[in-house]
């Protein structure tokens, strides 16, 4: 992982965001569930990660995002160079991530190992229905994400899964795993309408990220501990 240079968060209050990384070119953070990347529409949608960020950082870039109910990991750069060299990455599938699931009973794979498997299903915007995505053979996008089973989940009924997207539409796992049956768990969009018992979230966290770094080229590992 990449040495980290003195951060200007050093000795400051709690700026509101989860530091995991940070150096001269790019930000690591943990962003908690609830909270949006970037800004929305309307006066109660200003709060989010990228403006937090920018106040200890003022020319911090956002470079992908995570859905406001998803926790984890986010990349931002810190400069204009790193935003289109992390880019260039991203549009290139050559930054790793894994998510962690817990869903709606036991997927079983129809491949040699039943407890991994691969979701090759076409993703659109669903049009009429916003924020929502469909799965539409005829119009979507290819769409790829693997998944394995790492085991059984906290409450009955459910499992806990690594999840790898190599594709990266909007709510690509959240509908993919909705798709085969086993939708994430709390997942008001995609999930069963009644009120989950236990979670008062949805159940996906972006874990892992993989890449080299832009600048020296070394092999770059970050893990954000799962909340649940």
């Amino acid at each position: 992982m990449t040495a980290p240079s003195q951060s200007p968060m050093a000795g400051a209050c709690d700026p509101g965001f989860e530091l995991i990384h940070a150096d001269e070119d790019l930000l690591v953070l943990n962003k908690p569930a609830g909270l949006l990347c970037v800004p929305g529409l309307g006066p109660d949608k200003q709060d989010c990660l990228s403006r937090r960020v920018q106040q200890v950082w003022p020319h911090a870039r956002i470079v992908h995002r995570l859905d406001m109910v998803t926790s984890g990991l986010v990349l931002m750069a810190v400069h204009a160079q790193s935003q289109r060299e992390l880019g260039w990455l991203f549009e290139r599938r050559l930054i790793r991530k894994q998510y962690i699931a817990l869903v709606h009973g036991r997927p079983q794979s129809e491949g040699p190992d039943p407890l991994q498997g691969e979701i090759r299903l076409p993703i659109r915007i669903d049009w009429l229905n916003r924020p929502r995505s469909i799965v539409d053979p005829a119009l979507g996008r290819p769409s790829h994400t693997r998944w394995q089973f790492e085991g059984e989940g906290p409450w009955p009924g459910t499992s806990r899964l690594v999840l790898e997207p190599l594709t990266g539409r909007t709510h690509q796992l959240r509908l993919h795993l909705s798709a085969i049956g086993h939708p994430i768990v709390g997942d008001p969009l995609y999930g069963p309408p009644a009120c989950e018992p236990g979670p008062c979230r949805v159940m996906l966290h972006a874990h892992t990220l993989w890449f080299d770094h832009p600048r020296t080229r070394q092999p770059s590992h970050f893990v954000a501990p799962v909340p649940f």
